[in-house]
């Protein structure tokens, strides 16, 4: 029987404060619920939050890694990442900003080559900026979920984005519209903005998953997903969560079987 390798997305958007952060936490809580093992590498080099939204320390990072292959003690991805439960890992950014110009776009391929023999599942949190750990990231997942709001400058920066990737017959992406980041940002309907970025929307999250009290639970470590009850709470929005982490996942158990 063939080897079954895990899958790889990227969560990724054309501006930034749209939520990448805390829908990759969310994702990962998704996994968490289908029995998945997931690693999440916080690729936002000079400002990720993984760590410190999942109120976790961590002693090495993204850093110490690349610095330990290019002095050859690297030994095991074991080494750097840090276990959040049963099911979730992560891989911390840099503590110090000015290491993130220490890490080059190559151990993007190095690390990705590992974590998918560990994990079925590997989260990449990422920035908007276009530089070339992005495109490196971009080119190299299995799939990307664009995230974008019912905002102008927003979708004007995708609807260029998104240009790019038609011209260059790429479809590996979905979009997510996150109407849970600003409740009151309406100007847009769903038909408006399938016009404007001439593409679908294939997720919604409303603003019912606006959550007032987000800092408590960033705070606490807390991943909304995986709190008691949160299905009953917000249905809908669970549902697209676990909907969300089917899609990406199903490809590779469609493979996985075929051979």
């Amino acid at each position: 029987m063939a080897k079954k390798f895990g899958k790889t997305l990227c969560i990724t958007s054309a501006k930034g404060g749209v939520g990448k952060t805390i829908t990759t936490l969310n994702l990962a809580g998704a996994y968490c619920k289908l029995e998945k093992k997931v690693l999440i590498i916080d690729l936002d080099l000079a400002s990720g939050c993984i760590a410190l939204a999942l109120n976790k320390n961590n002693d090495k990072s993204i850093y110490d890694l690349a610095m330990d292959i290019n002095s050859n003690q690297y030994n095991s991805l074991n080494d750097y990442v840090v276990k959040y439960n049963d099911c979730i890992d992560f891989l911390a950014s840099p503590k110090d900003p000015r290491q993130a110009n220490k890490i080059n776009a190559n151990l993007i391929d190095f690390i990705l080559d590992r974590a998918i023999l560990a994990y079925d599942m590997v989260l990449i949190d990422t920035n908007h900026n276009i530089d070339e750990i992005n495109l490196t990231i971009m080119e190299k997942v299995d799939n990307i979920l664009f995230m974008v709001t019912n905002d102008p400058f927003d979708l004007k920066n995708l609807k260029s984005m998104l240009s790019i990737f038609q011209n260059l017959g790429k479809n590996n992406y979905k979009v997510l519209l996150n109407n849970s980041i600003n409740p009151f940002k309406n100007y847009f309907s769903l038909y408006d903005l399938k016009n404007i970025l001439k593409t679908n929307i294939d997720y919604t999250l409303s603003a019912k998953f606006y959550f007032s009290d987000i800092e408590e639970y960033i705070m606490n470590g807390k991943i909304i997903l995986l709190e008691n009850k949160i299905d009953k709470k917000v249905p809908k929005e669970f549902a697209t969560f676990i909907t969300m982490a089917s899609d990406f996942i199903l490809d590779n158990e469609e493979e996985y079987h075929e051979k």
